[in-house]
């Protein structure tokens, strides 16, 4: 049998679909997002509406598909079975794509083609993690999971004592070198810190032998496929930037450490992604939305009576750059704090995530 042959054969009719919020709507369609945040499952589910005849499933990672026979007779392939849809997964655009009615293509390039839609697939944001997790009953438990375990559609479905294990195989599945993964585990060891790239690699390098010019193409790379994010400071693009991960429960699978703090930030951070907000972060204020005027802090345990002096602080900093709002988004607090100047919500995690 042929790898065109074997990946015809191929039939998702069974898998069971979770709806999401992101859908493949285009029939020529580019999905872009880090590892295991689902692209598979939209393309499984718009195969759904077709029988298995009219569509080839290639991916390219599969170690049985013979790249070179796939090129040679994909196009002749496609027209003789009058297929209708073609699955090109972890695709390089290093091929001819043969025409047809429907392409549907993943891949770690972002490139713009004529007459393509791009999608850029997420994680679970914590609405969709509701549908998802069928294990716990109430959303104080969901939030609990949701903060320890991560946020990517696999892990509800994962038993628990499996989860760290299978993100540790997801950190090994991003670089298949001992450099690269070492450079991953500095930057996930300091989510929601301001920290230069030049910083972490002099730490870097104290540790192992590791050249800048690597160090700073790996980081490059990490950003382009959504795997780490820099945030910027506002209106300083020179100033150190913030790193937040897309899911922040790899922190928990690579280190023994506690940083509670940072992985709820880390948390906030992945839901306004999911918003496609521009963000950026201000003096005492970790996430500064200004197309909206609002202001984002994460305090998780917040007493507004200990925290006058960080109050004066917010505001001060909320007034100099005119913000109307400013959301505390706290563990499981809920009040309104007086300020004649702006407004002020403290907000469980969960009531602002689904609000």
């Amino acid at each position: 049998m042929t790898s065109l042959e074997f990946c015809h054969e191929l039939e998702f009719t069974k898998i069971n679909f979770i709806e999401r919020k992101s859908k493949i709507t285009h029939p020529k369609t580019i999905l872009l997002g880090a590892p295991k945040v689902g692209k598979s499952f939209l393309i499984y589910d718009y195969l759904s509406n077709f029988k298995s005849k009219e569509y080839l499933y290639i991916d390219f990672d599969d170690y049985r598909n013979e790249k070179e026979e796939i090129a040679q007779n994909l196009e002749e392939y496609v027209f003789r079975n009058n297929i209708k849809v073609i699955v090109l997964e972890n695709f390089l655009f290093d091929i001819k794509i043969p025409f047809c009615d429907s392409v549907i293509i993943t891949s770690k390039i972002q490139k713009n083609m004529k007459g393509y839609k791009t999608i850029k697939v997420n994680p679970l944001d914590f609405e969709e993690y509701l549908l998802h997790d069928k294990r716990n009953q109430n959303i104080t438990h969901n939030f609990n999971s949701f903060l320890k375990y991560g946020n990517l559609p696999q892990t509800p479905q994962t038993p628990d004592f499996r989860i760290f294990k299978e993100l540790q195989n997801i950190i090994k599945l991003i670089f298949e070198d001992k450099t690269s993964e070492e450079i991953l585990k500095i930057l996930i060891f300091n989510i929601d810190e301001k920290k230069s790239l030049n910083q972490l690699y002099l730490s870097l390098k104290s540790k192992m032998k590791i050249s800048k010019d690597k160090f700073y193409e790996q980081c490059k790379l990490l950003e382009e496929n959504f795997i780490i994010y820099f945030i910027s400071k506002y209106n300083q693009e020179k100033a150190v930037k913030k790193i937040y991960l897309y899911n922040s429960a790899f922190f928990s699978a690579t280190s023994h450490k506690k940083k509670f703090k940072n992985e709820f930030t880390n948390i906030i951070f992945q839901e306004l992604l999911n918003k496609q907000e521009e963000i950026f972060y201000l003096d005492y204020i970790d996430f500064y939305i200004p197309k909206k005027d609002i202001g984002i802090v994460s305090i998780p345990f917040f007493n507004s009576i200990l925290m006058q002096a960080q109050l004066k602080k917010i505001k001060k900093t909320a007034l100099e750059y005119h913000i109307k709002e400013i959301n505390i988004i706290t563990v499981s607090n809920n009040e309104v704090i007086n300020s004649k100047e702006l407004k002020i919500n403290v907000l469980p995690f969960y009531e602002w995530a689904l609000g």
